[in-house]
């Protein structure tokens, strides 16, 4: 069973890798050159003369079932390319930690030592202090524990927004 998910895996990692020049072991090749032109089905080594000719490098776009796609193009820069588009979809998450006024000491400790990791991970932290009942009446303890969270997160983070009516102070890092 361990030998199967093993080829599994290492067939995930062979599908991922784009083969680059002399690497494509197909005879002939569906080719986009580097002006985006449609040249149809060309054999392979004319198009790695074509991709040496200009200078750049000959890339499968996509594995076909007999067939594969293969464009000229910057290889460098295409992998550039897709790495800033990866980086731009990755959202960053806010994390969420709720708080009371009265709230022990190694909780505390604890939700500041997991805030610190999230900033440093690069998501943002939102604390709120929520009041019940007769903690209405000593508003001032609450605010002086997000005054405290400020503080002890101003190593990690910075503060984006403090909104001191609804008791919530959100972090980003920084």
């Amino acid at each position: 069973m361990l030998v199967k998910l093993f080829l599994v895996y290492e067939e995930i990692i062979i599908a991922t890798k784009q083969l680059i020049n002399r690497q494509i072991r197909s005879p002939q090749v569906l080719l986009i050159d580097h002006e985006n032109q449609n040249r149809g089905l060309i054999d392979t080594k004319e198009a790695l003369q074509l991709a040496e000719s200009a200078e750049l490098d000959l890339v499968i776009v996509s594995e076909g079932k007999e067939i594969p796609v293969a464009k000229i193009l910057n290889y460098g820069k295409h992998l550039y390319q897709q790495k800033k588009r990866k980086q731009s979809s990755a959202k960053t998450t806010v994390k969420e930690v709720r708080l009371r006024p009265n709230i022990g000491e190694s909780d505390y400790t604890l939700r500041i030592n997991r805030a610190i990791e999230w900033l440093e991970k690069g998501d943002s932290v939102k604390f709120q202090v929520r009041l019940r009942g007769r903690e209405h009446q000593n508003r001032d303890r609450a605010l002086d524990l997000l005054e405290r969270i400020v503080t002890d997160l101003s190593q990690a983070g910075k503060v984006q927004s403090l909104d001191k009516g609804s008791l919530i102070v959100q972090m980003v890092p920084g």
